[in-house]
């Protein structure tokens, strides 16, 4: 069946993207991770790859559109032909926001952090219905299938609508809070599943005048609410700080699953775990501690350098490697291969080289802090926007002494606060 090809959010306070260029034309064949096109936000221009292997058909928008984040502007299907309709446009966050009288402001919506995301799960609100919000303020945490991120407001206000509750799934690109400038007389709380329930009127059939209606888009899949325990083995929701205390611990939140305790997990979850009789514990494993280090450079001197590369090169600057060359030369093996994560999508270079490091470049998205533990190689992220780039280095002790993961980080920050100076 075909992929959809959305328009992404890189932000909370990003409505809208413009497509700088399609890199694909209409018929074109493309392969799993090629750019399809450039689209252009507030903050930057970036590429946008294709979800899946097939034909590029039903192109919805030309160069120099603005599009709506969340709508549909194309598909990746099994033949090179179009399907002959156009694809059913997302809901206007105006429209969400006005549903059944809900309160007037802007409208905070489910972000994406790559193109396979279709829908996130809360974690937890920060916040509840009528408390004062500042723009920077933690909004709520939402849980996808790479990371449990924490959201901020993007608003300064009052939390006038909350409409999704903690353990639902909301789909990307739809309204789950608003934010009102003026406090509201009475704030709404509702569940995302009531408005899962809710059966859209029957339209009436078409005559043979009107156009062919358009193909109906695929339903969004159904919200879960985890109030209750899933099965072992499956997704277990619970807060970064619940889960870092785990980690550092060595307890397994599976337990919790396995007694019946209700989902979400925080902090305060952690003494019932604690407290578990020793005859249901699992055997026991050794959890090894991992190492993680931060550091924080202006991020003005890489953005200025990548502009003053792509206006002397007259191209556009290939980001992923110049990062993966950084990342190298920090580890002090310049040839080593560096996989390279960004917006959902993952590029080793060199290519045809087994990847010892892993960079995931999330510079721009709504993510302010990154806990995940150790993996199979290093783990270097960015994140942040605007004035500060931060950048965290999780690895575990047996892959980078104290002194190398220290080299590591010092090596790829100063690198990346003054890029002219090291590639000279």
């Amino acid at each position: 069946m075909p992929h959809e090809v959305i328009m992404p959010a890189l932000g909370m306070a990003q409505d809208t993207g413009k497509i700088v260029g399609w890199l694909k034309q209409p018929g074109d064949a493309v392969k799993a991770g090629e750019a399809l096109f450039e689209v252009e936000t507030d903050k930057a221009t970036m590429e946008v790859e294709a979800p899946a292997d097939g034909f590029l058909t039903d192109v919805q928008a030309g160069d120099g559109e603005d599009v709506p984040v969340g709508n549909v502007i194309a598909l990746i299907s099994d033949t090179a032909e179009d399907s002959g309709s156009r694809v059913a446009p997302a809901p206007a966050a105006g429209d969400a926001a006005s549903e059944d009288a809900l309160p007037e402001g802007i409208g905070v919506i489910m972000p994406a952090l790559g193109m396979a995301q279709d829908e996130g799960v809360i974690v937890a609100w920060h916040k509840a219905p009528g408390e004062a919000v500042a723009s920077g303020d933690i909004l709520f945490e939402v849980e996808t299938d790479k990371a449990t991120m924490e959201v901020e407001a993007g608003q300064d206000g009052f939390v006038a609508a909350l409409l999704a509750e903690a353990g639902e799934a909301a789909p990307v690109g739809e309204v789950i809070a608003i934010i009102s400038g003026e406090k509201p007389a009475t704030p709404v709380q509702r569940s995302w599943a009531d408005k899962a329930k809710a059966v859209p009127a029957a339209a009436p059939p078409p005559t043979e005048a009107e156009d062919k209606p358009a193909p109906p888009k695929a339903p969004a899949k159904p919200a879960a609410k985890a109030t209750a325990p899933v099965s072992p083995g499956g997704r277990i929701l619970a807060s970064p700080k619940a889960r870092r205390i785990a980690l550092e611990e060595g307890l397994d939140l599976g337990r919790l699953v396995e007694s019946g305790h209700p989902q979400p997990y925080h902090v305060a979850d952690l003494e019932v775990l604690r407290n578990l009789p020793a005859e249901a514990a699992a055997p026991a494993t050794a959890t090894a501690s991992s190492r993680r280090l931060t550091a924080e450079v202006p991020a003005e001197a890489f953005a200025a350098f990548c502009a003053w590369a792509a206006e002397d090169s007259g191209a556009p600057v290939d980001r992923p490697a110049l990062l993966a060359r950084f990342a190298a030369a920090a580890l002090g093996r310049p040839d080593a291969g560096v996989a390279v994560e960004s917006h959902g999508q993952t590029r080793t270079l060199p290519e045809d080289t087994d990847p010892v490091l892993i960079l995931r470049d999330l510079a721009g998205s709504p993510l302010t802090s990154i806990n995940l533990g150790a993996e199979d190689v290093p783990v270097l992220t960015l994140t942040g926007a605007c004035d500060t780039l931060t950048i965290t280095l999780e690895c575990a002790p047996g892959q980078l002494s104290a002194p190398e993961a220290l080299d590591l980080l010092a090596g790829f920050a100063g690198r990346m606060g003054e890029p002219l100076r090291h590639l000279l």
